[in-house]
């Protein structure tokens, strides 16, 4: 990908503290669905993680609204923008990006299949002013480095195996630095949340650009993942 370079990433962000970036394990996340949507008619070839979202913490104005942390991630902007009836591709028109970054979003989002780009900026970007070009640009850099990193190696080597929860958390921390496990939060699907769909990393608004550097994690909320994690493979 390469399309975002490191002063283009603070997304001029203001009036929050941290941003979640969401990055799916893709064929967790299809195999776990008994009616899996468009992107996963196609299987991803199994070499690293797909971007879901670069999710904003709650900002002032909302909670000064009196907005809580679960409306804020239930609702998103459409706190202040009601969601449009029927489906994004219908309610929403296409992004016009350049080709370059177009394409990149392609690969890197299977979800935009289902539209899942247009949901994602209406609902976490468009009420605080991000430029939606910068905000996949940055998103897909984000992802780049995760898929980069010793810690996603650890994923994509394991994959069509089990391991120990912890055994991810202490490949993240290998990679990231010691004790910045605290930043990652697993989700896992299927009977007994064993099945690995999601990795969701904590980064504070000021230092996006230095991203995966320790001091720029932030601390999430732990996950629900059974003590031993299933990490799907590729079909």
């Amino acid at each position: 990908m390469g399309l975002a370079a490191a002063d283009s990433l603070g997304l001029d962000g203001e009036g929050f503290d941290h941003y979640t970036l969401a990055l799916t394990w893709h064929s967790g996340f299809c195999d776990t669905h008994s009616r899996p949507p468009e992107e996963c008619r196609e299987r991803q070839a199994g070499q690293g993680f797909v971007l879901h979202g670069l999710w904003p913490s709650l900002p002032e104005r909302f909670a000064r609204d009196g907005v809580d942390r679960p409306q804020w991630w239930r609702k998103g902007c459409f706190i202040e923008q009601p969601r449009a009836d029927g489906s994004f591709c219908r309610a929403h028109p296409p992004f016009q990006l350049p080709a370059p970054l177009a394409e990149a979003l392609d690969d890197g989002m299977p979800g935009r299949a289902s539209c899942l780009d247009r949901y994602q900026y209406a609902k976490h970007a468009a009420c605080l002013a991000l430029d939606a070009e910068d905000y996949f640009a940055a998103s897909l850099t984000l992802l780049e480095r995760v898929n980069a990193s010793a810690f996603a190696d650890f994923v994509v080597l394991n994959q069509g195996g089990e391991v120990a929860r912890n055994e991810l958390i202490g490949a993240f921390e290998a990679a990231f630095g010691r004790d910045t496990g605290r930043a990652l939060r697993l989700e896992c699907r299927g009977r007994g949340n064993r099945r690995l769909s999601e990795v969701r990393i904590g980064i504070a608004v000021d230092r996006l650009s230095d991203f995966p550097d320790a001091e720029s994690l932030v601390e999430q909320r732990p996950g629900r993942c059974h003590s031993r994690v299933q990490i799907p493979a590729a079909g």
